[in-house]
């Protein structure tokens, strides 16, 4: 698992499903439909984003394709010029 994506997973676990034991992370479930996360998750999640990256995050990116999963957010990053690390 590389960096980016254990730090967001870790990230939502600590946040959103902690105690929750029917909570899963799988990379392309929606976080949102999922219960995971709701618009209110989603703004501590651009939050988290934007001091862990160091990155901003404009209102008109806060879009589904860039959010809902975490393969998004890690493509999302991506684009926005944070690195994926190699990793195990």
């Amino acid at each position: 698992m590389t960096e980016v994506r254990s730090t967001i997973m870790e990230f939502i676990r600590e946040n959103f499903i902690l105690g929750r034991s029917d909570a899963s992370l799988d990379g392309d479930e929606s976080l949102i439909e999922a219960g995971i996360m709701d618009s209110t998750g989603v703004l501590e999640l651009v939050e988290f984003l934007e001091a862990t990256y160091s990155i901003h995050i404009e209102d008109e990116e806060l879009v589904p394709e860039n959010l809902e999963t975490i393969n998004n957010i890690i493509a999302f990053l991506n684009r926005k010029g944070v690195a994926e690390e190699a990793g195990s």
